[in-house]
């Protein structure tokens, strides 16, 4: 039994990704998602397992070390032995979950796994090993290409990266996502995303939604968003409100009618606070102010989120997936309403995704999926259940 059979997948994606690594037919392997996903854990443990089964005389581990204060990478330079236990730390906190009998010490002494430093890949080729690149979001594009030429013969390379969080950051020329565009054409090579269904690490969760939060919190609101903050506090004075987006220009240049679009979004952390009883709050703060307005209860639903902005409100019943894929939000719907998602001319879809990217800076994909008549019928089965 090896180290690979003690990794039980707990989502779809975790499922995919081992699916992935044990496929012999792939050269380069690039997963991509949050943190907390379980992409260096199923590497590592990938790596350590191919090793000791003779599949690659070595597994090299580029890891970048960043100064987390001061923000300056860390390299071999501050003495090989400090380096690499910064690294033994970082792949013992991976594999204490699993509680493996394994000497990585000794595997070291023996040179079958070791630690590159980018710094000096100069003149180097890695033939018959397994080379895995770890947090790319860290290392430039090139960094990666350069270590990818650096792989010869009877040899694979893995990279993985959090394009997420850097999208989240707004962070320009990410390399991730650059990384990950690149592979989804090459060769031989297979993406794998991953998205917060597949985060399994509490802490991580936790985090992301704390950082949108924090982004949504720390929004410039403009003189119409203002009034509309000053409104709620007059009618809901207790109520905690994220932030609010007024939308009724974005409707109008779209030339989106009906009344079911919304015009006025507020994210909220007390919905009965902001409503009132019966519903007497919020009608108040559209009377006021004049305008449809819609509620969202601030989650990482994302689901959710679109349920509430879209115009069409039982599209969501159509909606299968919400999910970060790389760096984009992917909509997976039912092909049957893929136009009604859409909208004349894409107008829904444009109205959806420009609020995604003024809230977070995201940009919205569709997936227009067929849904099987048996799929349908088990729908139909949980409804009248």
């Amino acid at each position: 039994m090896g180290l690979l059979d003690n990794l039980k997948p707990l989502t779809p994606g975790q499922e995919e990704m081992l699916k992935v690594l044990k496929d012999k037919s792939i050269d380069v392997i690039g997963i991509f998602g949050p943190s907390g996903a379980g992409k260096s854990l199923f590497s590592i443990t990938y790596g350590i397992d191919s090793i000791l089964n003779k599949d690659f005389r070595r597994f090299l581990i580029v890891k970048p070390l960043v100064n987390v204060v001061s923000g300056t990478d860390l390299s071999v330079e501050m003495g090989k032995n400090v380096y690499e236990s910064l690294i033994m730390d970082y792949i013992n906190d991976i594999l204490n979950s699993l509680q493996l009998e394994v000497n990585l010490t000794d595997l070291m002494n023996k040179g079958l796994i070791q630690f590159v430093d980018l710094h000096y890949l100069k003149g180097r080729t890695f033939d018959n090993s397994l080379v895995f690149i770890d947090d790319i979001q860290n290392i430039p594009a090139e960094s990666v290409i350069e270590v990818l030429i650096r792989v010869g013969n009877n040899s694979r390379l893995i990279v993985a990266g959090d394009p997420v969080f850097q999208r989240l950051k707004k962070v320009k020329n990410d390399s991730s996502a650059i990384i990950r565009e690149i592979l989804l054409s090459e060769e031989k090579a297979k993406v794998v995303d991953l998205g917060l269904k597949d985060i399994i690490r509490p802490g991580a969760k936790k985090g992301l939604r704390l950082l949108v939060e924090l982004i949504l919190r720390g929004r410039n609101l403009n003189s119409e968003d203002k009034k509309i903050l000053e409104t709620i506090l007059t009618y809901a004075p207790d109520a905690d409100v994220v932030t609010v987006m007024d939308v009724s220009k974005l409707k109008d240049s779209l030339n989106i009618k009906g009344e079911t679009c919304p015009e006025v979004i507020i994210f909220t952390k007390t919905p009965g606070r902001l409503i009132g009883k019966g519903g007497e709050r919020i009608q108040k703060i559209e009377n006021s102010l004049g305008k449809k307005v819609r509620t969202i209860i601030f989650s990482l639903d994302f689901k959710e989120w679109i349920r509430s902005i879209h115009p069409i409100p039982w599209i969501h019943k159509h909606i299968l997936e919400v999910d970060f894929a790389g760096p984009r939000l992917r909509v997976k719907i039912n092909k049957e309403e893929g136009g009604a998602f859409l909208g004349y001319g894409g107008s829904y879809i444009r109205f959806v995704n420009q609020i995604f990217e003024d809230l977070l800076g995201i940009i919205v994909e569709v997936e227009q999926v067929e849904v099987k008549e048996e799929e349908k019928e088990g729908k139909k089965e949980k409804k009248k259940k």
